[in-house]
């Protein structure tokens, strides 16, 4: 039989039993569904997870103090201070980098008339904002001469200004940090992400050192590469330079450990691909409950129609005849439930983006292979009852009642 004979057959059988083509399409239909959803929830957590990374700097490399030692105990890292304002100077001569920003880092009571919290203060240089991507609302950053004349100036997070009832209107006020009194120029848009981006005031690195501190070490060296492609060079010479200030042996322990933006990403996609082949195989598990149902209903057909493959095969049908007609029908139940599920699965997939507030993620490729599978499913559990009515005996199938 030509193969559009097959299927125009094929679609005539099941459209006699209508329900119960629909509840035997059902398990493909879910099964499908599932895969479509899950893989696309992964990929936009994942993006969702990516945008909060890519959002916290500009190919950002952030240098870190080591760990202190007191006996047998280690300290964490970053409590060292091992970091210096001369580091910073030094790495900011390498080729390679666009922008960098020192910081000392504190913890002060912040007065803003008769409210008041604790908030982080960070002293920093006017390379901050591009280093760590934020943004002006309203007023102007430190600028280089904040930083040279010690001045008491401050520019605040956006959780800040709403915790301290601080409006554009606040501009030029005084707030007190740490009991003195600073004016405040400006209020940083508010990064979307953790509380705690938005809730810091950033005031100039040699303020901070005048009042807050003694030393000339620094919490952290924020540093922004002029492109992705320079991440990895640059941070090699960092280590160089770093290594070579500090008196360390290219074998030695070093005391101060470097991230990079690259790193963190990467780390991202190898457990986005773990949870997508996870999620994926869970709701493949469906997939197969399917291929059982439709293996049952094919078989139940085979029985039911014993006569008639017995009256197609005493008149001329082909073993092959016969199974080819057994075949396309359980091919077109798993792809017809494939061929709903992928649209059932896109507006899931559409659903939990818009809640989640990661978009809708589409990805052509896992339509394409949930539909493979589907229809691999079909010929898998639709061979066997197949087989068997092309290897029915005309006579016996004839005389069966």
């Amino acid at each position: 039989m030509k193969p559009i004979d097959l299927m125009r057959l094929a679609l005539s059988r099941l459209g006699t039993g209508k329900m119960r083509t629909a509840l035997t399409m059902l398990g493909i239909i879910i099964g499908v569904a599932s895969v479509v959803a899950l893989v696309s929830v992964a990929q936009g957590a994942t993006k969702g997870i990516s945008d909060r990374l890519q959002s916290l700097g500009t190919n950002l490399i952030t240098v870190s103090p080591g760990f202190t030692r007191t006996g047998a105990t280690r300290g964490a890292i970053g409590s060292a201070t091992t970091l210096t304002l001369y580091d910073a100077n030094a790495l900011a001569q390498l080729d390679g980098v666009a922008a960098i920003a020192p910081e000392i880092t504190t913890s002060k009571l912040i007065v803003a008339g008769s409210l008041n919290e604790t908030s982080q203060v960070i002293g920093t240089t006017p390379g901050y904002l591009s280093v760590f991507a934020y943004q002006m609302w309203v007023g102007s950053f430190l600028n280089q001469a904040s930083v040279d004349h010690n001045l008491r100036v401050a520019v605040i997070g956006a959780t800040t200004a709403d915790n301290l009832s601080l409006t554009e209107k606040s501009i030029g006020s005084t707030v007190y940090v740490g009991g003195l009194p600073f004016e405040l120029i400006g209020i940083l848009q508010p990064k979307g992400g953790t509380t705690a981006e938005d809730d810091r005031v950033l005031i100039p690195l040699s303020t901070a050192r005048e009042f807050y501190t003694t030393t000339a070490s620094v919490s952290a060296i924020g540093l922004s590469a002029t492109s992705k492609d320079e991440i990895d060079l640059l941070s090699a010479e960092i280590t160089y330079t770093l290594q070579q200030r500090h008196g360390i042996s290219s074998t030695g322990s070093n005391d101060f450990t470097i991230a990079t933006q690259a790193q963190l990403l990467g780390t991202v996609g190898s457990v986005s691909d773990v949870l997508t082949l996870l999620l994926a195989g869970i709701a493949s598990i469906s997939l197969l409950v399917g291929g059982i149902g439709i293996m049952n209903i094919m078989l139940v057909s085979v029985r039911e129609r014993t006569r008639e493959i017995g009256i197609r095969k005493a008149i001329g049908a082909r073993g092959r005849d016969i199974l080819s007609q057994f075949l396309v029908e359980a091919l077109a139940l798993s792809l017809a439930g494939g061929v709903i599920g992928i649209a059932a699965g896109v507006v899931a997939s559409f659903a939990i983006g818009t809640y989640a507030g990661w978009g809708f993620i589409f990805n052509p490729g896992t339509v394409v292979v949930a539909v493979g599978f589907s229809l691999i499913v079909g010929i898998v559990f639709g061979v066997w009852p197949a087989s068997q009515a092309a290897r029915l005996d005309p006579v016996v199938a004839l005389r069966y009642e």
